[in-house]
């Protein structure tokens, strides 16, 4: 087997140390040329390059949910074509690994380059599906290109904290669960639009839901973790279902703690409920319309400013080493 291994040297939780025992590993076990990303949109621009050739079996990534995403939209940048692209395998390095740990391997770089070599020894991987945001015909986001998220995206007041985050991180911050609350409570001190928001979900067949502040789009659950608790906002969300999205319609006071207390007693079973909230499951494709630019993210990357964004959910789109 012939693997490619994308490092992100900046990946929050290893060391160079670190990073060279993982290379050792599985250069052990295949023949692996590592490179190490230098730029923003170098890890997608190596993901591409794997998907056009013919000699890569198995792309692993090292590092964040960011450097995942990058892989991600370099092998789908012609599609997804399973039998065909090379497969994915994930060694965790950044401060949450959603992805990762949503298809259950260890949050721990070492355990999980341990639990990948497992599974290659013993054949074992999924097929998941993928999120895919595009803008919207007829809109002034039309030519917007199309890009693909593995766990979720966000439209409005979580895509402001996400914003938030990457500022400070500019500015030298160290990206931690503490940084987000507290970028979290200067979103909402800052919302302009807490009690009735600008934006629209439009789905064939289906009344709109209008006026919501926030918009949540998950692809699998848990959405993300506090430290080591995880934090569900559809519950439903899954690797072989559409999208699911949580419509969050005010954003009081009263209704941030509320939403805020029950994200923090989430379960596989119960999410943020409410007559504020709004849960759909299993969507094919949606539209979210604003009526003024707000934050987009996807997988805990700020995209900017966007008033109409379409998401489809693209079930069986890539192969995974689990």
């Amino acid at each position: 087997m012939r693997a490619l291994l994308v490092v992100n040297p900046a990946a929050t939780t290893t060391s160079a140390r670190t990073r060279d025992v993982l290379i050792h590993a599985l250069a052990s076990e295949m023949k692996l040329d590592a490179l190490t990303t230098e730029y923003r949109g170098h890890a997608r621009d190596l993901g591409r390059q794997a998907a056009d050739g013919d000699d890569i079996d198995l792309v692993v990534a090292l590092g964040g949910d960011g450097t995942v995403n990058e892989v991600v939209n370099g092998l789908l940048h012609r599609g997804p074509d399973p039998e065909r692209l090379p497969r994915l395998a994930v060694v965790p390095g950044g401060s949450t690994n959603v992805f990762a740990r949503a298809l259950g391997l260890p949050n721990d770089a070492v355990e999980a380059t341990g639990a990948i070599l497992d599974a290659l020894r013993l054949g074992s991987e999924r097929t998941v599906g993928l999120g895919l945001a595009s803008g919207t015909p007829g809109t002034d986001d039309a030519a917007v290109p199309e890009r693909w998220f593995t766990f979720n995206a966000g439209l409005g007041f979580d895509a402001g904290v996400v914003g938030r985050v990457e500022q400070q991180r500019e500015r030298g911050k160290k990206s931690t669960h503490a940084l987000y609350v507290r970028q979290v409570v200067r979103q909402f001190l800052g919302e302009s639009s807490r009690r009735r928001g600008s934006i629209t979900l439009e789905r064939a067949g289906e009344d709109p839901l209008t006026d919501l502040v926030a918009a949540i789009v998950s692809n699998t659950s848990p959405w993300t973790y506090l430290g080591n608790r995880p934090m569900y906002t559809s519950p439903k969300a899954s690797f072989d279902t559409g999208l699911d999205v949580l419509g969050l319609s005010r954003l009081s006071t009263a209704a941030v703690a509320r939403y805020g207390t029950q994200l923090l007693t989430s379960s596989p079973e119960r999410g943020p409920q409410g007559r504020h909230a709004a849960s759909l499951h299993d969507l094919t494709r949606f539209t979210l319309h604003s009526k003024v630019p707000l934050p987009l993210q996807m997988d805990g990357d700020h995209l900017g400013l966007r008033r109409s964004v379409t998401f489809t959910g693209v079930r069986r789109a890539l192969r995974v080493i689990v």
